[in-house]
């Protein structure tokens, strides 16, 4: 029973001042409403301050009551004019957190709104001093293979008797090139002039034996008495008179690496003292002898800074914008990339790009057929298209490239006046996309497009090749000789000499991790980092005001302090109660044991005692709940006054 109404007595006295103090007059178990408190819920020594209490609350009410005659309601601002006009005050930590959440905010939107990484990329693509992209060009860490295939004639006797020429590729020779741009200058017109440095190195592992012997035509003589007929019939003779002497037979044996890189012929020595400077071939004999070592032709390229669409081309060679061997356009045309870089096609919108080679006398145009994935890497492939060798009915743009004593025929390319007047002719290899007849003269050729066209795949966003293969064929056009003897069986023909594969398969895994962050992780990344800073940032201010908000109602909003004063009142009286349970439960069980001792000698002094005992007891436990409640009361008293002096002076 003591448990049961100290406790009701606390709990129903913190119930009866939360409505006190809110002007509503607290509910009876029996559905009654009391306007007073009686006695017998409180002790004597605590009653005089609730009475106190709930006077100033009634008068309160009735003051709000008289003020206005609308039902009581209570006018909320909203939270953000409420915090404006009370001047909230913030910790340094809430303003950290509010000005980091701000930029973080900010800096998402720049980064969602601004294509800040399409200025990165194009900033350090554009080739200048110490740019990523001037590195790469300089020197290419690619790994760039050069693939050689001769035809070794098998029939040399058979063919001057009139048989087709029977054809045996023989290859591939491979070598690696090791290319960099020497005397690299920079120019206030946005070029770079530079020079070509290569060395090709031999790749025995990739390569049959470059001894291996090979029986091909004898470019030089077949040369000189192709151009005999223009010469006229006694100096055709005495020419003839000359090379039977000497021994000149239209066929020779030489190895593969003899007819690459060159052997000594007395015919290309004697050109090479007496020909003009501008047509003089050098002192050996050799198909890409000129391609080893510093080039003496100096090539500016475009930088890209005036503008993408001509990135990487080359803008002039020897200080001359057009190729001097041809008289009109497109055939004069230099604009080409050598290969490093090339205009990017999200920029551009083009569906074309060209390729410029020393060696070929012309740019080869590539034309875009889809779009395809190398390597985990976007990437646009371009092919070559089939007119681009040929004559003019098919492409008029070939125009250009005939001569006058020969008609051209489609896939094939006269490149005589690069190769010091040599009738050399271009194709691709094994006569693929070329006139059937020409496939029909000889044997021992299978034009297959995996392995005879020219295509490049091209990162579209950078414009970077990430694998490329150039495939050309030379063939050797002779012209019947009558009047000079060795070589009088010797039909007019075009016959293939050799072809070569040049280009790259694989980039380093360097230069892939680059392009890989550029184009692939980055477009990727940025956006979902973005949005999460406008969402963390939005976040952080929203919180942090959320919880300024919230603090400033409890401290302001009496019926949430008050509501929060009677929930500690609550658990005071609690813990009070917990704590002197067991003297409870202990003294009542003791004085029920020793009423029913059944000793008549000692009964009543027993029952005075345990009487006394317990009446002792009751008396110390009324004194310290009062002197709880008491502290109670005044706390709350206390938490009013300051709510009232609240309340007048807002």
């Amino acid at each position: 029973m003591g448990l049961k109404k100290y406790y009701l007595r606390y709990g129903r006295s913190a119930r009866d001042r939360i409505f006190g103090c809110l002007g509503i007059p607290p509910p009876l178990a029996n559905g009654q409403n009391r306007g007073v408190i009686t006695e017998s819920l409180y002790p004597a020594e605590i009653q005089p301050s609730i009475n106190a209490s709930q006077r100033r609350s009634g008068e309160r009410e009735h003051s709000r009551r008289r003020s206005s005659t609308q039902p009581f309601e209570r006018s909320r601002p909203t939270p953000w004019s409420m915090l404006i006009s009370r001047g909230i005050k913030l910790s340094n930590n809430r303003v950290a957190v509010i000005i980091i959440g701000i930029l973080t905010l900010i800096l998402g939107i720049l980064l969602t709104t601004i294509p800040w990484l399409d200025y990165f990329i194009l900033k350090n693509l554009r080739l200048w001093n110490d740019t990523l992209s001037y590195h790469y060009w300089q020197r290419p860490g690619v790994i760039r293979l050069t693939k050689v295939y001769i035809y070794n004639v098998t029939n040399p006797e058979g063919f001057l008797s009139g048989e087709k020429p029977k054809l045996q590729e023989v290859g591939p020779f491979v070598y690696r090139e090791d290319m960099q741009k020497v005397n690299v200058k920079f120019h206030d017109n946005f070029t770079v002039s530079y020079q070509h440095k290569k060395i090709l190195e031999f790749v025995p592992e990739l390569s049959i034996d470059k001894n291996t012997p090979i029986v091909t035509p004898n470019i030089p003589l077949l040369t000189l008495t192709s151009l005999s007929p223009k010469l006229g019939y006694v100096l055709s003779k005495t020419i003839s008179v000359i090379l039977t002497a000497a021994k000149f037979k239209p066929f020779i044996n030489v190895t593969a690496e003899q007819l690459v890189f060159g052997y000594d012929d007395p015919l290309v020595t004697l050109a090479h003292k007496f020909y003009p400077k501008h047509l003089r071939p050098g002192e050996r004999m050799g198909l890409l002898i000129a391609r080893n070592g510093t080039l003496s032709e100096v090539s500016s390229i475009k930088t890209g800074h005036l503008g993408m669409e001509d990135f990487g081309y080359i803008d002039r060679l020897n200080g001359i914008d057009h190729f001097p061997q041809w008289d009109e356009q497109p055939c004069t045309s230099i604009t080409g990339s050598e290969g490093s870089f090339f205009p990017p096609r999200d920029l551009t919108k083009s569906n074309m790009v060209y390729v410029y080679d020393k060696d070929l006398c012309r740019v080869i145009p590539l034309k875009y057929e889809k779009s395809v994935e190398k390597d985990g890497l976007n990437a646009d492939l371009y092919k070559l298209p089939e007119t681009s060798y040929g004559d003019a009915e098919k492409n008029p743009e070939n125009k250009c490239y005939d001569t006058k004593d020969y008609s051209a025929l489609k896939g094939l390319q006269n490149i005589s006046p690069c190769q010091y007047g040599a009738p050399v002719y271009l194709s691709n290899p094994h006569f693929y996309q070329a006139d059937p007849q020409l496939l029909e003269t000889v044997e021992g050729l299978s034009p297959n497009p995996a392995e005879h066209e020219t295509y490049f795949k091209i990162q579209p966003k950078l414009g970077v090749p990430l694998e490329g293969k150039v495939r050309i064929q030379l063939n050797l056009r002779v012209t019947q000789a009558k009047h000079i003897f060795p070589v009088k069986d010797f039909r007019s023909f075009m016959f293939p000499v050799m072809w070569l594969e040049e280009g790259i398969s694989d980039l380093t895994p360097p230069i892939r991790r680059w392009i890989y962050l550029a184009t692939v992780f980055a477009p990727t990344v940025i956006p979902i980092g973005s949005y999460l800073m406008i969402a963390g940032g939005a976040f952080a201010i929203m919180y942090v005001f959320l919880r300024a908000y919230q603090n400033y109602v409890f401290a302001h909003d009496p019926t949430l302090e008050i509501l929060e004063m009677g929930r500690r009142s609550l658990r005071r009286s609690s813990t009070f109660i917990a704590h002197h349970q067991h003297r409870f439960m202990h003294r009542d069980s003791y004085a029920l044991l020793k009423a029913t001792t059944p000793s008549n000698s000692h009964s009543n002094d027993s029952t005075d005692e345990a009487g006394s005992s317990s009446r002792g007891s009751r008396e110390e436990m009324q004194n310290s709940a009062r002197e709880a409640a008491a502290t109670t009361t005044a706390d709350n008293e206390m938490l009013i006054l300051t709510t009232n002096s609240g309340d007048s002076s807002s």
